[in-house]
């Protein structure tokens, strides 16, 4: 069992955010990528939704247990977090389903709480 006092209120939230995130890309992929006929989703911007939910698991994983690493790895998570919310940003959001909104909605609050939880904004 992990110490209490090595997982912070932060990695808390930031594991809680990147669960909820892993979600919202896996649904994306699977919603407006791999629908039959889908032409709504160029090859780059499913790769990124499927990087951007890989890394969030692993980033999850890195919190909760503590990890000596968690701060390098909730920055790249960040990082990749922010560009997929952007490449979602160049759908019509007018036009977007709803589960892209929501992709991007999560992929920003993931990208704010990874930073928090990486220490990026001290």
């Amino acid at each position: 069992m992990v110490p209490v006092d090595l997982i912070t209120p932060e990695m808390e939230r930031c594991a809680a955010a990147c669960a909820d995130c892993h979600a919202a890309c896996l649904r994306t992929a699977l919603a407006d990528g791999l629908a039959a006929g889908s032409a709504r989703l160029a090859p780059e911007h499913f790769r990124l939704l499927m990087d951007c939910a890989d890394l969030c698991a692993t980033t999850a994983d890195f919190m909760l247990r503590g990890s000596a690493f968690h701060e390098r790895v909730g920055g790249v998570c960040a990082e990749v977090c922010a560009a997929c919310a952007q490449s979602c940003v160049q759908f019509d959001l007018a036009d977007a389903s709803q589960q892209l909104q929501a992709c991007r909605a999560a992929c920003v609050r993931c990208a704010k709480s990874c930073r928090e939880a990486a220490g990026a904004m001290r």
